[in-house]
């Protein structure tokens, strides 16, 4: 059976977007691998087409309950056999998905990782060991990445514990090089496949700027915006809750989004925004972690988020139809005292503040923005991209010089 075949009869597409093919058939080849590829790539593809072809199940550890729910719910309504296990289901059920599992009911498993360092699952995995271990979000197993969670370091501990060891792989969307390294030798991975996708999204036009009034700036963007599905992005449940109720004020279909809500509100707001009965929702960095809704045409950053990584993500969730979108991020020295404070509560603030110093630079750079990302990722590029804030400003310049002399 051919990956192309899987693609088309599961998943309804004709052929593997770029980069995903290699994945799909380094897996297959039965060699670890890391991929880093950006938001929007299809990362999910690269793992599920594989997790199809293989006799046994598949375990997919990822971060949040929110989001394993979301892709189980994806994969069922596409015919696939998955499942997830969360603290929420009751004890029957529980044993139940596990009987379930260990009886070929299922290819797919997901699973958050503390989920691994339980005694009971871990007996159970050594009886119905799975023929394919998948990380995603592998950055949050490196210290040194934005969203660092300790349960993903037992991951290789786990794996070290199977009774043989199964195929390998970890997916992120935002890894710098020093954290890939962490990635591979947190995992205990060996001799991985490391395959990194270009970080640069063409279609997504970059800007930042400090107003003296975001609320002010942030109304006369959106009124450029009108009828376009977007989110703002702000730092803390007190923030969101403001620029909501300012929206709601101005007369905007808009909800919010962050764990200060219930679950069933949050879901509801996830639900209308994905299905466009609401054009924006605003929200802390919670929402959108494995949302598939293709037509966000922008993202405003309200708030400077805490890392580069972090704004990264968060701004590439713009765009994913290919269409031209744009990122706009709002910076003030407020927010820089705000993420210290932040920084200096953790146990060990020093990787957080240094985190926090180079989202500070890119705000204050005063050069091509998307080089600066890319050089950030390790990528080099040294051309100005002519679609961000900063080129388009020379652009005007440059113009307007040109008619001076002429003049």
């Amino acid at each position: 059976m051919q990956p192309e075949f899987i693609l088309k009869t599961r998943f309804g597409y004709e052929t593997f977007r770029p980069g995903q093919k290699e994945i799909v058939e380094t897996i297959l080849g039965r060699r670890d691998c890391l991929a880093v590829l950006p938001t929007g790539a299809g990362k999910s593809i690269c793992f599920q087409v594989p997790a199809l072809m293989q006799p046994g199940v598949t375990f997919v550890v990822s971060p949040l309950i929110s989001l394993m729910e979301d892709q189980v719910d994806h994969l069922r309504r596409q015919g696939v056999p998955a499942v997830c296990l969360n603290s929420s289901m009751s004890k029957h059920t529980y044993n139940r998905t596990l009987y379930d599992v260990a009886s070929g009911a299922y290819k797919l498993l997901y699973l958050s990782p503390e989920r691994l360092q339980n005694e009971g699952f871990i007996r159970f995995a050594r009886k119905n060991p799975p023929d394919f271990v998948v990380v995603d979000e592998a950055h949050c197993v490196s210290q040194w990445g934005h969203d660092f969670r300790p349960s993903y370091l037992q991951i290789g501990d786990f794996v070290k514990g199977l009774p043989r060891r199964p195929l390998y792989a970890a997916f992120t969307a935002t890894a710098t090089p020093r954290v890939r390294q962490d990635i591979v030798e947190s995992l205990g991975m060996t001799e991985p496949s490391v395959i990194v996708r270009s970080f640069d999204r063409p279609n997504l036009f970059l800007a930042k700027e400090s107003p003296i009034d975001k609320d002010r700036a942030l109304l006369e963007e959106l009124e450029k915006r009108k009828g376009e599905s977007g989110i703002v992005y702000c730092a803390t449940h007190q923030n969101t809750e403001t620029v909501f109720r300012l929206l709601k004020r101005q007369g905007y279909s808009v909800c919010r989004y962050h764990a200060g809500l219930t679950p069933g509100e949050r879901q509801r707001a996830q639900e209308d925004f994905v299905g466009g009965r609401i054009k924006i929702v605003t929200a802390t960095s919670a929402f959108g972690m494995g949302i598939d809704k293709q037509d966000i045409s922008f993202v405003i950053h309200y708030n400077m988020p805490q890392s580069l990584e972090e704004y990264y993500q968060e701004a590439g969730r713009a765009g994913r139809d290919g269409k031209e979108a744009h990122c706009l991020l709002f910076y003030c020295k407020e927010d820089l005292a705000i993420n210290r404070a932040l920084a200096n509560e953790q146990e060990k603030p020093e990787r957080a503040l240094g985190l926090i110093r180079s989202m500070w630079d890119y705000c204050r750079y005063d050069g091509c923005l998307r080089n600066y990302i890319l050089r950030y990722f390790g990528e080099v590029n040294d051309r100005e991209c002519g679609k961000c804030s900063y080129c388009c400003k020379i652009s005007w310049r440059n113009l307007f010089t040109n008619i001076l002399r002429k003049g």
